[in-house]
């Protein structure tokens, strides 16, 4: 790894962090830079939902042979080896897998029925975390017959991870938007054992559409996530996936799957629901993007509400004057000069609905 590649691929990636790019331009211009300091023969690299470290999206490169479905199979249905889960629970969050398996990748099931099957002998992969939270992931490939990935490499991508976990972070509340394309109510689709959709309400074609997907053909990315983790790992406890995130229309939603029952017990369906996320969903993943401390949040959450710098200081034990350092913190975070552009910034830029009604007051800012 070149020295001068690597500096120029770590500005590179500093500027786009900072530059209000969709989650999906940021990953294409982390790619294309990355690709300059790490050779590799395709990379995957996306954003998650720090509620639930569930990825909600992907950009990949050269990776046209790869099974989607079985990779996110081998994430969640499959006790494997450095899966992302176990990544982001480590203190260093990168791995190579030939070093976690002490040179035999073949111990990796996803190894060893999915990446061989492309050509695919190196890989390493990891994490993207901010304050103890999951905001993205990445994987990097290199083909049988070269060289496989150095500690340096990890290395050099672990002291990557805050610039690119900040660019996801952000893209996630930068996502361009057609406002005049808004779905509205649940939708639920039903997949069978194959994953095939084999009923689903009215509304589900619109939704599924608007997730970037075609409901009978290609479901979007979010979709297949929480039905490959519904069905979950045999002989683990069953759990109802869910992830938040912004569809193409800027309508913030939930997307979450659950196995169906029938007369006889559960069957081998998932339904997934997709629905608009209310505000207490979605205020603490934007106030959190915005890369806010847990005071600065205690503070946004008393502006929203509607109380004056005194009614602060009181409810939250701290001084006017520390209030006001904490706004102005808050302020240059978010690109705001007021109080009330703040709240167009943070409630009203991503939720439309009625703030009184869905605000859990005693935890929206805790997940």
């Amino acid at each position: 790894m070149k020295t001068y590649h690597a500096e120029s691929a770590r500005a590179g990636l500093q500027a786009a962090a900072v530059a209000g790019l969709s989650w999906e331009d940021f990953c294409l211009a982390a790619i294309e830079l990355l690709d300059r300091a790490v050779p590799n023969d395709g990379i995957c690299l996306g954003p998650a939902d720090p509620a639930t470290s569930l990825l909600v999206g992907r950009v990949k490169t050269r990776m046209q042979d790869v099974d989607e479905l079985a990779f996110l199979e081998h994430e969640y249905g499959v006790d494997d080896i450095n899966r992302f889960s176990d990544l982001a629970r480590r203190e260093v969050g990168v791995s190579i897998l030939a070093e976690a398996t002490q040179g035999r990748p073949g111990l990796s099931t996803r190894h060893r029925l999915l990446l061989e099957a492309s050509g695919l002998e190196h890989e390493m992969r990891g994490t993207l975390r901010s304050e103890a939270r999951m905001w993205g992931f990445y994987t990097i490939y290199r083909h049988s017959g070269r060289s496989g990935f150095s500690p340096a490499e990890a290395e050099f991508m672990h002291r990557l991870e805050p610039m690119l976990a900040a660019g996801l972070r952000r893209g996630l509340i930068s996502t361009d938007v057609n406002r005049q394309q808004r779905s509205q109510g649940a939708a639920v689709v039903i997949v069978n054992a194959a994953d095939q959709v084999i009923s689903a309400t009215e509304a589900a074609e619109e939704r599924v559409a608007d997730l970037g997907g075609e409901m009978w053909s290609r479901l979007p990315v979010p979709v297949k996530v929480v039905i490959t983790a519904a069905r979950g790992i045999p002989g683990q406890p069953a759990q109802v996936p869910r992830v938040r995130l912004r569809t193409q229309s800027g309508q913030w939603v939930s997307v979450h799957a659950a196995p169906v029952r029938g007369p006889e017990g559960v069957t081998s369906d998932i339904a997934v629901t997709i629905e608009n996320a209310g505000a207490a969903a979605i205020i603490p993943l934007v106030v959190a993007a915005y890369g806010l401390t847990e005071r600065e949040r205690g503070v946004v959450q008393q502006v929203l509400s509607g109380a004056s710098t005194a009614e602060i200081a009181g409810r939250l034990h701290l001084s006017p004057y520390t209030v006001q350092d904490h706004l102005k913190a808050v302020f240059d975070k978010t690109g705001v000069s007021s109080r009330r552009e703040l709240q167009s910034r943070i409630f009203f830029e991503h939720y439309a609905g009625r703030m009184e009604n869905e605000l859990d007051a005693n935890g929206w800012l805790g997940e």
